[in-house]
């Protein structure tokens, strides 16, 4: 059965992704925001790349990190020339959550500026109102349901994130092993009641987020 100790990849996996959201949102908003409404050469391409690793397998994402942050990474190495070693550690996990819940973010908030009606922004405009108070007093307020919308999903995305983090984290037992690594680990070694336990937590948890959402919405559309 689980003991006290055994919660350190709850707790883990909670801090890994709140971080995870709170980078993706503070990134993916103001890029959705932009290619929402402006055309230019390349945006394709851009949008593509952006969206990728909704259709990656998790070992590609988590072998091309390792190119980037390992020892001998492009990135990686110059980490290293300063002392700084990400791969196997907690922060790799967060990375791993960050690439992989992005697409997400983005395309929930894309989705949601685009919807906005542009009239009102047009209407605020006259009125002299100025392009940052438009967002936050305007856009922003009617976008809110689907960026909320994005914010779980990249949370639930983060939260069960197994394959890139295995190969980026690795599975140190305190120090970068997830839910998703705890379970599969325990399932490999038999120890189903730790497994249990934890699926139980993890589903709940979901559930609560998503049906609190949910409700959320509804009382929006009110």
């Amino acid at each position: 059965m689980m003991q006290l100790t055994d919660w350190t990849p709850i707790i883990l996996s909670v801090r890994v992704a709140l971080i995870a959201v709170v980078t993706v949102t503070c990134l993916g908003l103001p890029l959705a925001r932009l290619l929402a409404r402006r055309d230019f050469l390349g945006k394709d391409v851009l949008e593509a790349v952006i969206t990728l690793p909704m259709v990656l397998p998790p070992s590609v994402i988590g072998y091309g990190l390792l190119i980037l942050i390992g020892k001998n990474g492009i990135i990686g190495q110059k980490l290293e020339a300063l002392g700084i070693s990400i791969v196997f550690t907690w922060w790799a996990a967060v990375l791993a959550a960050i690439v992989v819940s992005f697409p997400l973010m983005y395309q929930s908030a894309r989705a949601a500026f685009k919807s906005v009606d542009v009239n009102y922004e047009k209407a605020a405009r006259t009125l002299g109102a100025g392009e940052l108070k438009i967002f936050f007093a305007i856009t922003l307020p009617l976008a809110m349901p689907g960026i909320i919308s994005g914010v779980v999903l990249s949370f639930a995305r983060a939260m069960g994130e197994f394959g890139a983090t295995l190969m980026v984290a690795g599975n140190i037992p305190g120090q970068t092993q997830t839910i998703p690594l705890a379970i599969y680990f325990a399932v490999d070694s038999g120890d189903e009641a730790t497994a249990r336990t934890l699926v139980a937590i993890i589903t709940v948890f979901s559930f609560m987020v998503i049906y609190w959402v949910n409700r959320w919405a509804k009382r929006q559309n009110y």
